[in-house]
């Protein structure tokens, strides 16, 4: 997660997480992909690297929502 933000920045900030579920979708429609190609990639990363961002995006709406979530409950 440090290494996308280092690459990417923190753009997850500001984004809504309907935007982030679709980035999981295009993830797993990647992996998909991936796997009917019997693994072979040519220049994208490998299925171990999607489900990573998997897992980032899904730790970005975590905070999101839980940001959200205290807000809500300090106004």
């Amino acid at each position: 997660m440090r290494n996308k933000n280092h690459d990417y920045g923190e753009a997850w900030k500001e984004m809504r997480v309907s935007s982030l579920t679709d980035l999981i979708l295009q993830k797993l429609l990647r992996i998909k992909q991936i796997e009917n190609n019997k693994g072979k990639t040519i220049i994208s990363e490998g299925i171990d690297a999607n489900y990573l961002d998997i897992i980032n995006y899904g730790i970005f709406s975590m905070i999101h929502l839980n940001l959200d979530k205290n807000q809500l409950t300090n106004s």
